[in-house]
């Protein structure tokens, strides 16, 4: 499943970083500030290959090492093939960034949002956890809309997604337990919405006052500050569970007592 193509020997001492939904968008510029930093970025992708491909190309061409593993992690199986790919070629797994997310796209099933946010975050997670070893990092990426939904209205069209974020959220949080038995970090990444990512330029579509709403309390944190925001968590030293927020401090300062 997986085609490897290092820039280094990323089986040495290397940090072996999977990210889901990786071929665009904010996983694509973490997995380059990753590999920057000397890390082997797995990219994973779902239908992507080709622009999956073409990053790890770019990042290998830089000096970097990455590879690339197709798999679409709400199918059971798929995920599982995901993790026994990554596992069966580098011997282990030192990163889980869990960024692959969706719901808005037109085609999608009623229960896909769901089924990808909340369910397919705690199985890959669970597959993972036997590999992960003490001092691993899992990083679960987030948007204020949805990890202030229980308090606070989602925008238009994004209620579904919000629920099902923050319920992928819960579903990590509930393993905190198991996250401290194991000596795995645990930390969860949330931004206000994000410059230039689809889910903007979706939500532009179905309800441009809600953007222009959020654009009205300042500049929207740009993909770059999010995903080195996202990359800074696999090395964070604080407790499990903890919210790194990325702009929209409006948010945040409405939920403090």
């Amino acid at each position: 499943m997986a085609v490897a193509e290092a820039g280094g020997k990323p089986g040495g001492q290397r940090r072996i970083v999977l990210i889901t939904g990786a071929s665009r968008g904010i996983g694509a510029e973490t997995a380059r500030v990753l590999a920057a930093r000397g890390d082997h970025v797995v990219i994973n992708y779902r239908e992507k290959r080709k622009r999956a491909e073409t990053l790890a190309a770019e990042i290998i061409a830089t000096g970097g090492s990455a590879s690339v593993a197709g798999a679409d992690i709400s199918d059971a199986d798929s995920a599982r093939a995901l993790i026994d790919s990554v596992i069966a070629e580098f011997g282990r797994l030192d990163v889980l960034v869990l960024n692959a997310s969706g719901g808005l796209e037109r085609d999608a099933a009623p229960d896909y949002a769901m089924l990808l946010n909340r369910d397919a975050q705690a199985h890959v997670t669970r597959l993972a956890l036997p590999h992960l070893p003490a001092g691993g990092h899992l990083v679960f990426v987030t948007s204020h809309q949805a990890h202030f939904s229980p308090t606070r209205e989602a925008p238009p069209g994004y209620e579904t997604i919000a629920a099902s974020k923050r319920a992928g959220e819960d579903a990590l949080r509930a393993m905190t337990d198991e996250f401290a038995t194991r000596g795995i970090g645990f930390t969860v990444v949330s931004g206000d919405m994000i410059d230039g990512t689809i889910i903007v330029r979706l939500l532009e579509r179905r309800d441009p006052d809600a953007v222009t709403a959020r654009r009205d309390h300042g500049d929207l944190p740009t993909v770059e500050e999010f995903a080195t925001a996202v990359a800074n968590a696999t090395t964070s030293p604080d407790p499990l569970g903890h919210t790194i927020y990325v702009g929209g401090m409006d948010y945040v300062a409405a939920a403090q007592p």
